[in-house]
């Protein structure tokens, strides 16, 4: 598939809870997310382009003054993960306020993994 992300995905230290906010069944945990959208681990697939009425558990309620993010989302994508007992999927968010990107872009700031490499020494075996 023709990879249509136009923002950096950044990949989370912290694995929220997403549930659907209407059943109140969770849906998965959150793994990366951007302004535009998210992507979760599953237990189970969810069909795609199907809207979906998202809360996000936020990890830390004293850092984002709330303790979930209520967001409006279309399912972009739906796929197996590496473990084919877990499914990957993406969502777009649609219609997200000034302050829900607030939110989100303060996680993204807070959580996201290190993308730097440490500088290890190089190892004698690549010499030889």
């Amino acid at each position: 598939m023709k990879e249509r992300r136009t923002l950096e995905r950044k990949y989370l230290m912290v694995y929220s809870r997403v549930f659907d906010r209407l059943t109140g069944k969770i849906l998965g945990y959150l793994s990366d997310l951007s302004p535009k959208g998210a992507m979760i681990i599953s237990d189970d697939p969810l069909t795609e382009n199907t809207p979906v009425a998202l809360r996000l558990d936020l990890p830390d309620p004293l850092l984002f003054s709330a303790d979930h993010l209520n967001l409006q989302a279309r399912v972009a994508w739906c796929q197996p993960d590496i473990d084919p007992s877990f499914y990957n999927i993406g969502f777009e968010f649609l219609d997200v306020k000034d302050q829900e990107r607030a939110i989100i872009e303060e996680m993204i700031v807070a959580y996201e993994f290190r993308r730097d490499l440490p500088n290890y020494p190089i190892s004698p075996s690549v010499l030889e």
